[in-house]
């Protein structure tokens, strides 16, 4: 497993949304996951998700908005860290094969010893995690 970590950048913000979201739903929702999880977005080093979100604008277009990079996870590597959910679903799960998106990518890129500091949030059309790097 890879993780991401500097000296001043120590946590990942983990984003699910669906197809077509708008932009500014998934940015309002980064910064309502920012100010929930009491940090700023220079203290994150990377936005990350799914893997079939690759080509996603809300996200690629939120990833440039806060000069993060995007890095995505396959289902596997999201489906490994259900044991560490807090918030798993079925729901998710029959859609695209892992039991959360953000939760779980924040904890795939933030390592074994990672630990979510925000749980998952929700918007209409998105969700939120954030994770320490171990």
């Amino acid at each position: 497993m890879t993780t991401y970590a500097n000296s001043t950048r120590r946590y990942v913000l983990g984003l699910g949304c669906e197809r077509g979201t708008d932009w500014n739903d998934v940015r309002m929702l980064a910064e309502r996951a920012f100010q929930e999880a009491g940090i700023g977005s220079e203290q994150v080093l990377a936005i990350v998700s799914i893997d079939t979100r690759m080509d996603e604008a809300a996200i690629l277009e939120t990833a440039t908005h806060f000069r993060l990079q995007a890095r995505f996870f396959n289902v596997a590597a999201l489906e490994r860290e259900t044991p560490r959910l807090k918030n798993p679903s079925e729901l998710v799960f029959a859609h695209v094969g892992c039991h959360g998106v953000a939760e779980a990518a924040a904890l795939a890129a933030a390592g074994p010893d990672g630990e979510l500091v925000l749980p998952k949030i929700k918007s209409s059309f998105a969700t939120a995690a954030i994770a320490r790097i171990g």
